[in-house]
Order: C-alpha cells, then sequence, then structure tokens
C-alpha cells in the first residue's frame, strides 16, 4: 500500500511493552548487534538498521526500512498497521486544506515566522516522498533547510510565509501586550496570503496556542469564509508539518542575517544562559537600543541582559 518513492528513514515511539517485544525479537533473531550511544539495542539487518533508544523512540533506517516495518514491526511488534494507511487512518489529512505552524516564539533571537502550506491527496504524496514532517522532530538544521527548499520547488503557489522581524514584532507586541495575540494576527496573515493564491481552500488547521476565537477574530474578507480548526499536536497532519518546516528554515535565515549584520559568529537558538551572554556582550558594545532590532525585548532576559549593563527597560 506504499505508493511513489519510498522513505528510507522511519522513527516510531513504542509503548514500554513494545520496547521489551522488539528487544526479545532483535536479540534472538539473525541481527547484527551494534554500538550505538542512548539504545537499548540497536541491530543491522541485511537492508536496514534498527536503533531502539533509551527514549522509546524506534529509527529504522535504509533501503529496506518500509519492508522491516510492513513485515516485521507491524505484524510482530505493534500489532497495528499503519505505514501506508495513513489517508485510512486520517482521511482529513488528505483532503484539501491548509495547515499553518510559526518557529521562533520561544527564541530572545531572530524573527517570528508563521507558514502555510495547501495540500490534497497529491501533494500528501509528494511531502511523503521529500520526507516531510514535524520539523521538532528534525534534529539537524541543514537537514530542514534543505527540506523546505524541496517543499518550496515541489509545491510552487501552495504555500505563503509571514516573518515579522525584530522591530516589527516589539512594535507590534508592545501594541497588543500579549503573544497569543501577535500569534494570531500573524496565523491570520498566513491564511489570507494563501487564500489569494488557493482561493477555494476549504478549511485551515493549526496547532492550538491559546483560545480559538483569536485567529477567527484576526481573519478578514476572505479568510472568514474558511472553516478554522485547531487542535493539539496538529504538526502530525502533512500541511502543518510542512508548514513548520518552512517556517523553521525562514526563522534560521532570519538568524544568519542577524550573525551577518551585526558581526556575531553564532547566535544561538532558545533563551539559554550563551544566548543572554551573546546579548550582554552586544549591549555593551553597541548599547541597549540594539536590542530592538535583534532581540525579542518583552522576554525576562531582556531585563536582566539591560541590567547587567546597567540600564532599565527606559533605556530601549
Amino acid at each position: 500500500m506504499i505508493s511513489g518513492m519510498k522513505q528510507n528513514s522511519h522513527t516510531i515511539v513504542l509503548t514500554t511493552e513494545q520496547q521489551k517485544k522488539l528487544i526479545a525479537h532483535l536479540s534472538n533473531q539473525n541481527y547484527k548487534i551494534v554500538d550505538v550511544p542512548h539504545t537499548q539495542i540497536a541491530v543491522a539487518a541485511d537492508t536496514c538498521r534498527i536503533n531502539l533508544y533509551k527514549s522509546g523512540k524506534c529509527l529504522i533506517q535504509g533501503k529496506g526500512a518500509e519492508e522491516w516495518i510492513t513485515f516485521t514491526l507491524e505484524p510482530e511488534i505493534t500489532g497495528e498497521a499503519r505505514l501506508g494507511y495513513e489517508a485510512v487512518l486520517d482521511p482529513e489529512s488528505v483532503q484539501p486544506h491548509m495547515g499553518i505552524d510559526e518557529s521562533g516564539k520561544g527564541d530572545l533571537f531572530g524573527p517570528l515566522v508563521i507558514a502555510s502550506v495547501y495540500t490534497d491527496a497529491k501533494t500528501v504524496e509528494i511531502l511523503t516522498e521529500i520526507g516531510a514532517k514535524d520539523s521538532k522532530r528534525i534534529s539537524s538544521d541543514r537537514i530542514a533547510l534543505q527540506l523546505a527548499s524541496d517543499i518550496r520547488k515541489q509545491l510552487p503557489g501552495k504555500f505563503a510565509i509571514v516573518t515579522l522581524g525584530m522591530e516589527a514584532y516589539n512594535r507590534m507586541y508592545g501594541s497588543m501586550r500579549n503573544v497569543n495575540r501577535v500569534l494570531a494576527w500573524g496565523h491570520a496573515r498566513a491564511i489570507e496570503n494563501l487564500l489569494e493564491k488557493v482561493p477555494d481552500c476549504p478549511r485551515a488547521l493549526s496547532d492550538k496556542f491559546g483560545p480559538s476565537h483569536r485567529i477567527e477574530t484576526a481573519l478578514m474578507k476572505n479568510g472568514k469564509k474558511i472553516q478554522m480548526d485547531q487542535r493539539t499536536k496538529a504538526e502530525s497532519d502533512p500541511a502543518v508539518a510542512a508548514a513548520s518546516i518552512l517556517a523553521r528554515a525562514a526563522f534560521l535565515n532570519g538568524l544568519r542575517k542577524l550573525e551577518k549584520d551585526f558581526g556575531i559568529a553564532v547566535i544561538p537558538k532558545g533563551c539559554s544562559a550563551k544566548v543572554k551572554q551573546i546579548a550582554t556582550e552586544l549591549v555593551a558594545e553597541k548599547g541597549p537600543s540594539i536590542l530592538k532590532k535583534t532581540c525579542k525585548c518583552h522576554f525576562k532576559t531582556t531585563e536582566e541582559v539591560l541590567r547587567a549593563n546597567g540600564y532599565t527597560r527606559a533605556d530601549l
């Protein structure tokens, strides 16, 4: 039931009982045990490798990954056939709709990016073939950037990206005084912008980040005609997954631009002690007003950075 190009890497989260069954299976069959850090067991088969991590995640990689999942993992370990049956298990995922997701919300440095992607049955096949999935499960920035490039090439006219640069973000937050309101505005703009390209899209789906009415309230004339759905863990939907990848890639490119513009070697993501140190050094060199151009100034870290340099928010 698997159509199109085969995907050579799959990650599946197993229950405790399923992990025990897999360990027993891999230990008793003709697999070559290999040493992989942080695994409970790791083996090499003829056409794939199977790593069961301590977290319960099972990574299957290689040209025979899909066959091993279909003929071994599903019937003998999980007892559930899912691979290749996504359209049956979640029929809405292949119906025409758009997905929306954001990146940069929890990062001190860099823009807030919201992306929207339109999918139908054909484009879901394309996304599956190129290996698109939730960007939060993609550990490598390089892979995220490559996937985003593939999505843009394969889905021309079926996506929109809204980027709130730092100065615009800080102005908007200063007016709205609430991150979720800013997010709702960005989601609404991403929906409206994509509807200009795909005006007959009937439905939009996003992760749930606040009261459902906020996005609906922010929508304009075209957007108010669309069915707006929000749910937790919406990234499992292929349209939302693709949007999360495009948003992450645009956010990463925004960080690289900040590094170039302000002569910073590497700006880490998030809001760690290293991020705080870089911001503190930046203020020491260029003055407090530089934060409005580089950081989300409502973060508590911003106040700590200012205080470390003898400033207050009044100096921004």
